[in-house]
């Protein structure tokens, strides 16, 4: 018995130990962010060992598992009726609220969801719940686009699967069989989706035959950026849950097609160091030094390598490709932009990716909203339905849906 109860007090201790994280004091809901992390953690950790004895790619075996656990938690959509179409040959899932008297067109959003290009789908609760309860406040007809996912497609398809699904759907006779008014149309998407959203954004700016274009674009803690992996967020953030700097480097790897053993390298900016020609014209575009305010650049010095690996934009030229890092794009495009919402958490290695878009658009000319949280960590505006509800979650939730409600 006594045997047992050290046993058993051994692994309490290991338990603990694995699950505590330091965080910092102003995370809001902190046990169940570090439960949740040690979660991500196991699955990762037992997605890769089947990867490493391949049985599966790692990022196949995760989906299935996220797809199969979503299973056990249905959403309730009694007053909105949800449908799934193809547009242009990529899969979408449509949110209608029911129409109202006197009411002759209504608003619209293109959702794009997250997931490092590579997980979640529109479909799952965390996403279907999301875009329910944005049809219902807004009164809003939600499109989420299903683009394809790695390791099925790399890049650039899931640009491209998300720019024909919004395309198809801003013609006029589409919008017409929806009921959308032309004029109130925003597009938007969280993380990778965010990535989506800018790129897309971007690219239906500068399409002049284009008879309509999204009123608003809105993006939630963004990914815009594979030039500078130590930025001040991510040298702050590079352990942080849900999305710890390395994993955030293999998000890109993977949606490259590239190769693992390029990580470290780009860690330390050798992508990007001063001997590498086609960089050059980019650095300005994203100086933190002069993009971020003081409160973010802290104490944090800037990483530039002197010399480095020309051979690393070679072999992944698409590092350096605007429709995969929206960051990059010049001053005509960005001044093309329409009014602009970025969301940004502190505890993000993602959080000046956002803040430096914001101000590049603003010295462009485009009206923004920087809405930041301190309080609050990468991923968590989907994470309100129990047992992965946290608080940051709703706050962020409901001020991203008072800003189209208001703007749009």
């Amino acid at each position: 018995m006594r045997t047992a109860w050290v046993l058993l007090a051994a692994v309490a201790a290991l338990s603990a130990y694995y699950v505590y994280l330091p965080l910092p004091g102003t995370v809001s809901d902190p046990w169940k962010l570090m439960l949740l992390d040690a979660t991500f953690r196991v699955v990762q950790q037992t997605c890769h060992l089947i990867h490493y004895l391949r049985l599966s790619h790692h990022l196949i075996v995760l989906n299935y598992l996220i797809c199969t656990f979503d299973k056990l938690k249905s959403v309730s959509s009694e007053d909105i009726n949800i449908t799934d179409a193809v547009f242009d040959g990529v899969e979408v899932r449509v949110f209608e609220p029911p129409a109202k008297r006197d009411e002759k067109l209504k608003r619209s959003v293109i959702y794009i969801h997250g997931g490092g290009w590579a997980l979640a789908s529109a479909r799952t609760s965390l996403y279907n719940n999301l875009c329910r309860i944005m049809a219902e406040s807004l009164n809003a007809v939600i499109v989420s686009v299903e683009y394809r996912l790695v390791p099925e497609v790399c890049f650039p398809e899931q640009f491209y699967d998300a720019l024909r699904a919004t395309k198809h759907f801003l013609q006029p006779d589409v919008l017409a069989e929806y009921s959308v008014d032309p004029s109130r149309i925003a597009i938007s998407g969280d993380s990778a989706g965010g990535n989506l959203a800018a790129a897309v954004c971007q690219q239906l700016s500068k399409d002049e035959d284009l008879a309509i274009r999204p009123k608003l674009q809105a993006l939630i803690y963004p990914v815009l950026q594979a030039f500078d992996f130590n930025t001040p967020s991510y040298q702050q953030n590079m352990n942080m849950p849900v999305l710890p700097r390395y994993v955030m480097i293999n998000y890109w790897i993977d949606y490259f097609n590239g190769n693992y053993d390029l990580a470290h390298s780009l860690l330390i900016n050798n992508h990007t160091a001063l001997d590498v020609s086609q960089a050059l014209s980019f650095r300005g575009h994203l100086n933190w030094t002069s993009l971020l305010p003081s409160s973010f650049k802290k104490n944090y010095k800037p990483v530039i390598q002197t010399t480095g690996k020309a051979e690393i934009i070679q072999e992944i030229p698409a590092l350096l490709d605007v429709r995969a890092a929206p960051l990059l794009a010049d001053n005509e495009t960005l001044q093309l932009q329409p009014k602009t919402y970025v969301l940004t958490c502190e505890n993000d290695v993602l959080r000046d990716d956002g803040v430096m878009y914001a101000k590049r658009l603003e010295n462009a000319g485009v009206e923004v909203t920087l809405d930041h949280f301190d309080d609050c960590f990468h991923g968590c505006m989907i994470f309100t339905i129990w047992p992965t509800d946290f608080s940051a979650g709703i706050q962020t939730r409901n001020s991203y849906i008072r800003w189209l409600d208001e703007n749009l």
